[in-house]
């Protein structure tokens, strides 16, 4: 856990506390239809965490589970998450999740407006 606070016109980062991933039970992203940056970490405590943004907060969640998957094989609990942006299979997945996502709408959106304007014989 990092906090971060400024000193004149410095941004600074200070290390509050470290956990290790294999101790890591479950996080609970605490509403999956509600855009919010709040999740909860399940240690052997519950740690109530606030991400910079909701994107974020799913940023985080696909790379501890990324980690988990190369290197613990353990079952990690991801609840409260819609899946189908913190899963890498899924059909809105890239790198740049948020410009791929739009180029896919727009795309849809144009074969169906194609589609409507054919004649049908």
């Amino acid at each position: 856990m990092v906090k971060h606070f400024r000193v004149d016109r410095e941004e600074k980062y200070e290390i509050i506390e470290k956990w290790f991933l294999k101790d890591l039970e479950m996080i609970d992203g605490k509403e999956a239809d509600t855009d919010n940056p709040y999740f909860d970490m399940h240690f052997h405590k519950v740690y109530n965490l606030e991400a910079y943004s909701c994107a974020s907060k799913y940023t985080f969640a696909r790379t501890l589970n990324k980690l988990n998957e190369t290197y613990l094989k353990k079952d990690l609990k991801i609840v409260n998450f819609d899946d189908t942006y913190l899963n890498d299979d899924s059909i809105w997945s890239s790198n740049n999740r948020d410009c791929l996502v739009l180029m896919r709408i727009c795309f849809y959106a144009s074969n169906l407006l194609c589609l409507s304007l054919c004649p049908l014989s």
